[in-house]
């Protein structure tokens, strides 16, 4: 196995590794070698037709994800395989990214009753943060923007006295492509613009004393040749199905380089009312796995707040949504664990 391999496998089996339960030497077989394997970028042909499988439903996250990963456990964990999944709640994004055009809509006051919805119902939750607001984010001519308001940055305090988790979402969230479907703040440019403009989105969250190690891109994407870029700078990269046009798909979470890999696909990509029965399906199959689930408040707000709070209920007395620090810990974990595997493996081959 790859160094990316057997980071991955730290992060399928962490918790039985660290208790002891199974030994780095047990993993290596046929099943686990299958779920972990790291695959290159495919190419832009490729791309386009697993976008198109995807939207027919022909490359699910559940097939292509889910049973290879749990096919991995149960060779090598037998019925201890089987478990509760730890479900990763991400929330794009505050500001939202339209709320200098539409405040009525899409202002602080929406923000705030999707935060003390998932507060009151006890759900950790990652909040990917704009730290500058844009004017017709979806136009891309456009070059307005603003800092984030008083009441905004009153709301960002309170989210991380609650204990929210912070991403960093861009810098501006307006896109450089006119065509919806190629809309993305950071496609197309050079390495050293990339690099300008995360310097100035991570200086102004840390100036909010928002700490944050993850990494969000607007609408999804970014070009492959950034990877490295961004891994240097955050420990989890995440994605959603829109990422398949320009990174592919690949079972999540995964290593690539220096950072974990999470994009989230559907049907726990979207609107509450379609995550909530495939968590159900996921809770009663005893999926152990970590399990990333992105909502859009200003999408729940659209749809006056449906099936939101049976969602939240759910989660939260369930205790199957995470916080994110118990996955940076399991992922700086698998780091070390994959440099003991080298070594073990180097000293059986002298």
């Amino acid at each position: 196995m790859t160094r990316d391999e057997m980071r991955t496998v730290g992060l399928l089996f962490g918790e039985e590794l660290a208790l002891g339960l199974v030994e780095p030497g047990q993993v290596d077989v046929p099943e686990v070698r299958k779920a972990v394997r790291s695959h290159p970028v495919p190419s832009r042909v490729s791309r386009f037709f697993q976008r198109v499988q995807q939207r027919r439903g022909a490359l699910t996250y559940d097939r292509y994800s889910v049973q290879p990963m749990m096919a991995a456990r149960r060779a090598v964990l037998g019925d201890a395989a089987a478990g509760r999944p730890k479900v990763l709640v991400r929330a794009d994004e505050f500001p939202h990214w339209e709320a200098w055009d539409k405040p009525e809509l899409y202002g602080t006051q929406a923000g705030r009753h999707f935060h003390a919805t998932m507060t009151a119902a006890d759900v950790p939750y990652l909040m990917a943060v704009t730290p500058r607001i844009p004017r017709q984010g979806s136009d891309a001519d456009g070059t307005a923007d603003r800092p984030h308001t008083d009441d905004e940055l009153e709301l960002l305090a309170q989210m991380r006295r609650d204990g929210v988790a912070f991403a960093v979402h861009g810098l501006d969230h307006r896109t450089r492509h006119a065509n919806p479907r190629r809309h993305s703040e950071f496609t197309g440019l050079r390495r050293a613009d990339v690099a300008e403009r995360l310097d100035t989105a991570q200086g102004l969250l840390r100036d909010q004393a928002l700490h944050a190690d993850v990494f969000v891109p607007p609408w999804n994407r970014f070009d492959a040749g950034s990877w490295t870029e961004l891994a240097s700078r955050f420990d989890v990269v995440c994605g959603g199905p829109e990422s398949i046009g320009t990174m592919g798909f690949h079972m999540t979470p995964s290593w690539r380089g220096e950072a974990v890999w999470l994009p989230a696909y559907a049907p726990l990509y979207g609107r509450a009312e379609d995550v909530l029965p495939a968590v159900r399906a996921l809770l009663e199959q005893e999926t152990a796995l970590w399990v990333p689930v992105v909502l859009h408040w200003g999408g729940e707000r659209d749809r006056d707040w449906h099936a939101l709070d049976e969602l939240c209920a759910l989660l939260g007395s369930e205790g199957l949504a995470r916080p994110w620090e118990d996955f940076l810990l399991a992922a700086r974990a698998s780091r070390q664990l994959a440099g003991t595997m080298e070594r073990d493996r180097e000293r059986e081959h002298g």
